[in-house]
């Protein structure tokens, strides 16, 4: 595979803000609400962070947003450097979508209230979002106790309402330009995957393919957050390599391996996902098995994903597979993109591992929502697994729903790839 970055890069318009400013009013007239709460998560927070705050701003995550029905978004900056970001934005001629007078430093509860205060919203119905769940990092939401017990306390006739969820759904179905920015996110995690594989080989450390996908990420001017990987002959592990977290070596790849990443790639905070699983030389011939029945399965979810398909039809399609050769899954099959606001089902004791038996069974997790229905402009990350024993293959990427049926965004990483190749 050659990779296919185009050099030009897509932006976001004032036509893209006023479109999402309109979107945020007309949700607020139907819900009855006076204003918008909006909590972003920290800017550094990893793969598939809360960032709703930047779909009002097109700016720095880790920002609170207050947005009145029918006015401007009042943004609150977790420090006065970001004061400086905004400038040196605005000297370059890029366009910044909340006027200085809208922008406050401070998000703690006092400067919130404050705001709510000046912009006459004490006694208001005001829709949260960042009380709901946001799977699978916050199952309880993200807004600190603190900031609610404060408004609460300080503004006792505001009306909370929890709108998380039903906000996110409004995200979900793209526009013509975050596609675009989608397109271009998926084809630098291509870049990276291509670089993976070429750095692939016995003798390398799973360090050393680490740092080939994130140079390439960053060759094409992203920053991208930390990925997945593990290697060996036959191992049961998914998630961050463990020198990541524990002081230890970046094991050497040899002979007979395969090496498993889950890619996260982000740009202009638009998502594209990328499952790689790399052959080194001759391996088991469970890890060629599973491979094939992980390619049905996401095969099975193209077939599946089109306009009025209900999401928990997708999920049913792409678990068929494995379920009938008997093999097991590491996690949901498929679950939405840009934003997360769905989650396939995960079958009750998924994990068929030797030695998982001392664990606690794991009971079953449900598709979520089941009867979202699917519309042009929506994203998932297709990653389908099989496993047999120990041997797990994950293969996948980011498909969209286009106006017949599924678009394959990495149609490369949907296979088991074969190190050199």
């Amino acid at each position: 595979m050659t990779s296919n970055v185009r050099t030009a890069i897509p932006r976001f318009s004032l036509a893209e803000r006023d479109r999402r400013w309109d979107l945020a009013n007309a949700f607020m007239e139907r819900r009855g609400l006076d204003a918008l709460l909006v909590y972003g998560e920290h800017e550094d927070a990893g793969a598939m962070p809360l960032y709703f705050d930047t779909w009002f701003t097109n700016d720095r995550a880790g920002t609170t947003v207050l947005m009145p029905r029918g006015g401007e978004p009042l943004v609150l900056l977790p420090m006065p450097l970001y004061l400086l970001d905004r400038l040196e934005a605005e000297r370059r001629g890029h366009d910044v979508w909340v006027s200085a007078p809208s922008i406050r430093v401070g998000r703690d509860a006092a400067t919130l209230i404050a705001a709510f205060k000046d912009l006459g919203l004490s006694r208001a119905r005001i829709g949260v979002v960042g009380l709901d769940p946001h799977i699978p990092w916050h199952p309880e939401g993200v807004i600190p106790f603190r900031l609610m017990h404060g408004l609460g306390t300080e503004l006792p006739e505001l009306e909370i309402v929890s709108v998380g969820s039903e906000f996110g759904l409004l995200l979900f179905q793209l526009s013509d330009e975050e596609l675009e920015v989608v397109r271009y996110t998926a084809r630098i995690g291509d870049a990276m995957v291509e670089a993976m594989v070429e750095a692939t080989r016995p003798g390398a450390s799973e360090a050393a393919v680490y740092t080939a996908g994130t140079a390439a990420a960053l060759s094409y001017g992203t920053v991208v957050a930390g990925m997945h990987l593990w290697s060996g002959s036959e191992y049961a592990a998914s998630g961050p390599p463990a020198w990541s977290y524990r002081p230890q070596e970046a094991r050497i790849i040899q002979d007979g391996d395969v090496l498993m990443a889950e890619v996260f790639c982000n740009f202009g905070m638009r998502t594209s996902q990328h499952q790689v699983t790399i052959a080194v030389g001759e391996v088991h011939e469970d890890i060629e098995h599973a491979a094939h029945i992980a390619n049905e399965a996401y095969r099975a979810g193209l077939d599946a994903l089109r306009p009025g398909a209900a999401f928990g039809d997708i999920a049913e399609a792409m678990l068929a597979p494995v379920e009938a050769a008997g093999g097991w899954v590491r996690g949901p099959q498929v679950h939405a993109l840009n934003p997360c606001v769905g989650l396939a089902r995960i079958p009750a004791n998924s994990l068929r591992v030797e030695g998982v038996e001392q664990y606690p069974d794991l009971p079953e997790t449900p598709t979520m929502p089941r009867d979202l229905v699917l519309a042009k402009g929506m994203t998932f990350a297709f990653e389908p697994s099989c496993g047999f024993e120990r041997h797990l293959v994950t293969v996948g990427g980011t498909v969209l729903v286009g106006d017949d049926g599924a678009e394959e965004l990495n149609p490369h990483t949907a296979q088991l790839l074969r190190a050199g190749g």
